[in-house]
């Protein structure tokens, strides 16, 4: 079992930055990929990036490539996502989410890849 709390979600305006944090309880979690998503009103969860657990590879959205940055710290148990030049459009609710073993890189782009999911972090950029 894991369970995810998200952190440092907030209100910023365009161009500035924001740190999410994602605190994971249980044993699995560095053996788990972990992903970020993100779902705005009206529309439907969409994948931001991801990390493995064995390489450290990432994966990102077009959307957020070269602005956004994930990373995982499996001392605290931790993930995070370094979000700068924020837009306007990357408002939205923010989760993380957590594909314990046995784990599927060539699946972590998509929703049921993922077993646990975070409450969620609004993250609201102001024009």
């Amino acid at each position: 079992q894991v369970q995810l709390v998200e952190s440092g979600g907030g209100s910023v305006q365009a161009g500035g930055s924001l740190r999410l944090s994602c605190a994971a309880s249980g044993r699995t979690f560095s053996r788990s990929h972990m992903g970020w998503f993100r779902q705005a009103p009206g529309q439907e969860r969409e994948f931001v990036a991801a990390i493995s657990w064995s390489t450290g590879t990432t994966l990102y959205a077009d959307s957020v490539k070269g602005r956004f940055t994930i990373s995982r710290d499996n001392a605290k148990n931790t993930v995070y996502l370094q979000m700068n030049s924020l837009k306007p459009e990357d408002t939205a609710v923010y989760y993380c989410a957590a594909d314990p073993p046995p784990t599927n890189w060539g699946r972590v782009m998509t929703l049921d890849a993922y077993q646990y999911w975070g409450q969620g972090a609004q993250v609201t950029v102001s024009s």
